[in-house]
């Protein structure tokens, strides 16, 4: 469902209406200024074939010209001569000049003017064969006289000379419709170039139209990925500004948090203290004055008495777990190494605490922080790792405090490093973030068990000035130390 409702709002991925008009106008501009280009060329073809017509006619014409001519010269040199070598060219002259003669016609079919023309050229060319025969004849009858008396008459002349003029005539009228039909074609290929300039003219305006039209919308997509850029800034900015003020927010809660934990463990240890006290106190004295007269109420007392005794040791663990004593009064170093102690004894594994001597300078922000953070990971390791052995190891950095906790359980599953209700682990990383620090979670060597690193600088981000002043707890030393003693620890022993 998911797929098809992005598919359905998905843009359309084409040109726009009037973007794609102009380009199918410029295509038909174009394509129809490629039809007239052929039909150009067609043109030109024509006109060339009619040129090498006109040429062709010519040739035939004055070859025809030229044998009509040969024939009658050949007779002349008949008559000087008397030798029948000379006929040959008449003899061949009828077959040559019927074969002109079609040839022309095939030439000038299309021209019904000219074809009129062949005929007349026909006709006057037959005639002066004809007449070139009779002379023939005459000579051989009668003898040159007769044939000079036949060249004196004007007949045979007007015949040649009408042969000649039909020749030029044709030949003209062949040039002129080259020239008329030429013309034309200069007229038509004018208008046909003049049409083709104004087409591509017109492609060319299309094409700077469009080019605008592109690059107006390229720079309106230039302009939106900036809009797009300026509000990506904006929100990071935003997003930077929440994050810091997260940061103070969660910084401010860490510190409130261990602040009321250290004056609810002030309170516990003081006011619940001195109670306790004074109950166990009252209670001895009572089971003094009863011992005698009273034994059933003296065993009561008595078993109301360990009772006490064991709320002030729950009370002790109590006050430790919110503020542990010994990390105000002597320092991270002996914190880490009792709680392990602790711990060991409490869940019944091997821990062992590998703490460098000099940890104990880490500021007050630091070092509950690397206690916490011990805590959690032990806290998660008895809960789910099904560990025998653990091992934490503080170190002194060169820029910082160096923290290793790893163990031989079944490992941390992949999933639970990203999940958001992983609250032990978000709490370790966000102690750790909120200093400047790191911390990681993953697999331990060869893929067994766990190991968590963290590494705290020595300055916490603001400076350590302010964090040590704004999370430092009052401390317990005036009612905590070594040298102060609950009364009940004399009487637990000697209940009654």
């Amino acid at each position: 469902m998911y797929f098809s409702t992005a598919l359905a709002e998905r843009p359309a991925r084409r040109l726009p209406l009037h973007k794609s008009l102009l380009c199918l106008v410029c295509v038909v501009l174009l394509v129809v200024n490629g039809v007239f280009l052929l039909r150009n060329l067609d043109d030109l073809r024509a006109a060339n074939l009619l040129q090498a017509q006109t040429a062709q006619v010519s040739d035939e014409l004055q070859y025809l010209n030229l044998l009509v001519t040969d024939a009658e010269t050949s007779l002349r040199g008949y008559f000087l001569s008397n030798d029948d070598v000379y006929l040959s060219p008449l003899r061949g002259a009828p077959q040559q000049i019927d074969a002109q003669l079609r040839q022309l016609g095939v030439l000038l079919a299309d021209n019904p003017s000219q074809t009129r023309n062949l005929a007349q050229l026909r006709v006057l060319t037959q005639r002066k064969l004809s007449l070139l025969h009779q002379s023939l004849d005459v000579f051989r009858q009668g003898g040159l006289d007769d044939i000079v008396a036949i060249a004196a008459s004007p007949d045979d002349r007007a015949q040649m000379d009408e042969i000649r003029l039909q020749v030029v005539i044709m030949t003209r009228e062949q040039n002129e419709l080259l020239e008329s039909r030429t013309a034309g074609f200069y007229q038509q290929y004018r208008h046909a170039a003049l049409f083709g300039v104004g087409i591509n003219a017109a492609a060319i305006t299309i094409l700077l139209l469009f080019y605008k039209l592109v690059e107006r919308a390229f720079a309106a997509r230039l302009d939106a990925e900036y809009a797009l850029q300026q509000t990506n800034d904006g929100l990071e900015h935003i997003v930077a500004e929440r994050t810091a003020q997260l940061s103070v927010l969660s910084r401010h809660l860490i510190r409130v948090s261990e602040e009321e934990k250290s004056r609810l463990a002030r309170e516990l240890h003081d006011e619940m203290g001195a109670n306790l006290t004074a109950i166990g106190i009252d209670l001895a004295t009572v089971i003094d004055r009863l011992r005698a007269n009273e034994p059933e109420l003296v065993d009561k007392l008595g078993r109301a008495r360990r009772t006490l005794v064991d709320t002030v040791q729950l009370k002790r663990r109590i006050v430790e777990n919110l503020r542990p004593s010994l990390l105000d009064n002597m320092g991270l170093s002996a914190a880490l190494q009792s709680y392990c102690d602790d711990y060991a004894r409490v869940t019944s594994l091997d821990c062992d605490a590998l703490i460098d001597s000099d940890v104990d300078g880490a500021g007050p922000t630091q070092a509950i922080a690397l206690f916490r953070i011990t805590q959690e990971a032990l806290n998660n390791i008895a809960k789910y790792a099904r560990a025998r052995n653990v091992i934490v190891n503080l170190t002194r950095e060169p820029d910082g405090w160096g923290l290793e906790i790893t163990d031989d359980g079944i490992g941390i599953p992949d999933g639970m490093l990203t999940r958001t209700k992983s609250h032990g682990l978000l709490g370790m990383r966000e102690r750790a973030l909120l200093l400047g620090g790191t911390l990681v979670v993953e697999r331990g060597v060869n893929g067994v068990g766990t190991c968590v690193r963290a590494l705290i600088p020595a300055v916490a981000p603001g400076g350590n000035d302010v964090a040590a002043n704004s999370s430092t707890p009052p401390t317990l030393t005036q009612t905590t130390g070594p040298q102060h003693q609950d009364p009940l620890r004399h009487t637990a022993a000697n209940p009654d």
